[in-house]
Parts: structure tokens; C-alpha cells; sequence
């Protein structure tokens, strides 16, 4: 069973050394009937008896959690260990014709135990698929929004950012607390959990603005590059990035409204 998309050269010589294993645990075993030529089918585990397993010789299955297709199995695979409740939301499917030779699943477990090499073989497929498994996932998933610099521990006064210095890195407070300065002039606050000095790197033009540590803090340093992939694949990064910039310009608003002349407000 392997993931569906493009997989490394690394998984490509994997997935083709285990396709070879069922073949062999199997070459002493006699099939407990003919083989099967079953035809495209939505749900293939329907047709099948529970207590068998299936060497695929042709054709490819496709397994779906839900409505989405996620897995693919194709020629020299074992058909139906994934049975059970654990399974209950798999349906394997088919585009087009198979071919099937049917084992005894209790005689196929007998038979693999019975010498320790096959039991040992039996074994790396399954570590060998849960590998596969595992490195299509880490590729898939999206990175956490964590800095390859670290975390770094600020006193009360002092400068996260300096106006007017290059943005290379984005920065969140973990705790604690920061004002920021424009001119010398305060324009707002940041708080815990607050993505700052994003901007600028965005734009590639220098800070607008100076940060100070208003107490003792503890700040997380994002890399500019890293910051920009992680916005593009992780939704909550992005998400949590344009509420900190709407609350940010709803401060400067109030301070612009309130610095007007009366008789501008009128």
C-alpha cells in the first residue's frame, strides 16, 4: 500500500523491492481456489471473502478514506491485511480488470511464521510500507510554524527592532509584552502570540518601526525566507498574520482620529 503522487527515487526503490516479497513467501503456498478476473469496480472488498488474501498479478487497486483516493496497491502486492474496524472507512476500488490468486488467510500467516526467514521478510514489508508511508506524509504535511533560529530571552527596555535596520527575520512573542515606535513616537502595543516585523519582510523595504521589550520576554525568530514558504502552505500562519495587521491599523486609526483638531472631527 503505498501513498497516490510522485514519490522519490528513494520510495520508487523501495516500493519495487517489496512488491517482490509476496511472490516469494508464496511461491510454497498452493492458492485455495482459481484465480480471480474481477472487473472495475467501486468496491472491490465486497466481492472478496474476508477469510482470503490476494496476490495482485494484474491490474491496479486504488484505495479510498472516504470519498478520497489515498493509497494504490498494483502488481505483486498482498490484497486484504487492511480488514477490520480500523478499516471500516477503506474502500478499494478499480479502474479496470484484475487478476487475483486467493490464499487461505490463516494458512498464509501459518505458512509466513513457519520459517523465519519469511517471517522476517513479512516484517520488512510492513516496516518497509509504514516508511513509505511516513515520508510521503512528512512531505505532504505542511511545516509547523517553527524557527530554525530558536527562541531568544529579552529584558524589559530592550530593542527586538531597530527602524530603518534590513529585515531578515519575522517574530512572535511568546511571553511578554513589546510597544512599537515609529519616530520615537508609540503607535501600538504587541502582545503574546503576535506575529511582528512581517511586514518588512514582505516588502523587502527596512523596518518602519522600532519594538522594545516593555518587560522581560521570551521572543521566537522566524527566518525571512523560511516565514514566506511556511505563509504559502499553512493557512493559520497566514490567518493569524492578517488579524495582527487589521488590529494593528484599527490602533492607528484611533490615534489618527484622536490626534485631529476638533474642529476636523466635527
Amino acid at each position: 500500500m503505498y501513498l497516490l503522487g510522485e514519490q522519490s527515487a528513494w520510495a520508487d526503490a523501495l516500493i519495487n523491492r517489496l512488491q517482490s516479497l509476496p511472490a516469494l513467501w508464496l511461491r510454497d503456498l498452493a492458492p485455495c481456489g482459481p484465480a480471480l478476473e474481477l472487473q472495475a469496480s467501486d468496491d472491490l472488498l465486497t466481492q472478496l471473502p474476508a477469510d482470503q488474501l490476494f496476490l495482485l498479478n494484474e491490474g491496479l487497486i486504488n484505495g479510498c478514506i472516504g470519498a478520497r483516493p489515498l493509497f494504490y496497491w498494483q502488481d505483486g502486492d498482498l490484497i486484504g491485511l487492511q480488514r477490520g474496524k480500523d478499516w471500516a472507512d477503506c474502500r478499494l476500488c478499480s479502474d479496470g480488470a484484475l487478476l487475483l490468486t486467493p490464499y487461505r488467510r490463516q494458512e498464509v500467516f501459518q505458512h509466513l511464521y513457519a520459517d523465519a526467514r519469511r517471517a522476517d521478510q513479512f516484517l520488512e514489508y510492513l516496516l518497509g510500507q509504514m516508511a513509505i508511508l511516513a515520508h510521503a506524509v512528512a512531505e505532504l504535511k505542511p511545516r509547523e510554524f517553527r524557527s530554525t533560529n530558536g527562541f531568544k530571552r529579552v529584558e524589559a527596555g530592550e530593542t527586538l527592532i531597530k527602524q530603518g535596520d534590513a529585515a531578515d527575520h519575522v517574530f512572535v512573542i511568546i511571553a511578554g509584552h513589546a510597544e512599537a515606535f515609529v519616530d520615537g513616537q508609540k503607535v501600538g502595543d504587541v502582545a503574546r502570540d503576535e506575529i511582528f516585523g512581517a511586514m518588512a519582510v514582505f516588502t523587502g523595504e527596512p523596518r518602519n518601526a522600532t519594538v522594545i521589550a516593555r518587560e522581560p520576554s521570551t521572543v521566537m525568530l522566524v527566518p525571512g525566507d523560511q516565514f514566506l514558504t511556511m505563509t504559502c502552505t499553512n493557512p493559520k500562519i497566514a490567518h493569524s498574520l492578517i488579524e495582527s495587521m487589521a488590529r494593528r491599523i484599527g490602533q492607528l486609526n484611533r490615534q489618527i482620529t484622536h490626534m485631529k483638531p476638533a474642529e476636523e472631527q466635527i
